[in-house]
């Protein structure tokens, strides 16, 4: 495996801590590692540019960024990878700023743990495999827990968009704190001008399914396949008729 290390100063952020070049020269020395540079930004086209043109001059098939935290660059990173041909799962981030930079002000500390996570960096893409991403169906059915003001509005702009909601309350009634005021802010209006309508637009929406008097027991599953265990309490009414 051909593993190419290219490592960011992410302008003053990274590099006012830590010997970004003194970094990409050891990791030049890694098990795998065929090249390794420094460069002021590696986020900017030009920083992507120069990992393109190593993954085609250098036929890598693996790539570490040392830069800030992968929640900002990751995407970035990945897709020049992706672009120059390797599995965007090839490509590894390294964060030399949040883990690094803004913790230590001692440059030699600071520049010793940048190696060590690049290093771990460099064994990790060594270990990883390339994926591709898949699609899976999605249930287009949405749950809103609590049925105050917020809960309400949530519920009618997903319910109007046409997808099915299903409004959770554990009052026996929605409405929440709002319905216990009497004027609101900034514009004093009253509340219940305010709430009402809303209040029978959940209930009378053909999109939405109310339930009151209820509290969620569990969750299980993941993002767009969910499965929410409810539970109602008797009411001894029929709440269709008091709606």
């Amino acid at each position: 495996m051909k593993i190419g290390v290219f490592i960011c100063h992410c302008g003053e952020n990274i590099g006012r801590t830590v010997d970004c070049a003194r970094v990409a020269k050891a990791a030049a020395f890694f098990t795998n590692v065929v090249y390794s540079v420094d460069n002021k930004y590696m986020c900017s086209d030009p920083g992507q540019n120069i990992i393109k043109q190593a993954v085609k001059d250098y036929k890598l098939d693996g790539v570490v960024v040392g830069s800030c935290s992968p929640h900002m660059h990751e995407k970035t990173f990945r897709k020049a990878v992706s672009d120059a041909g390797v599995n965007p799962f090839l490509c590894e981030i390294a964060n030399l700023r949040e883990h690094v930079s803004w913790v230590h002000e001692d440059k030699e500390v600071a520049t010793g743990k940048a190696i060590d996570l690049v290093r771990f960096a460099v064994e990790k893409v060594k270990r990883n495999t390339p994926l591709s991403t898949i699609k899976v169906p999605v249930t287009k059915r949405t749950l809103v827990i609590g049925g105050g003001i917020s809960g309400i509005q949530a519920a009618l702009d997903v319910a109007n968009a046409g997808y099915e909601v299903v409004l959770v309350e554990k009052e026996p009634s929605i409405g929440g704190h709002m319905s216990q005021l009497s004027e609101t802010f900034p514009t004093l209006d009253c509340s219940q001008c305010i709430l009402t309508p809303r209040m029978v637009e959940v209930y009378q929406h053909p999109k939405i399914k109310l339930m009151t008097y209820a509290e969620v027991e569990s969750v299980e599953g993941f993002i767009g396949n969910f499965k929410v265990t409810i539970k109602q309490k008797a009411r001894y009414v029929d709440a269709d008729k008091c709606s």
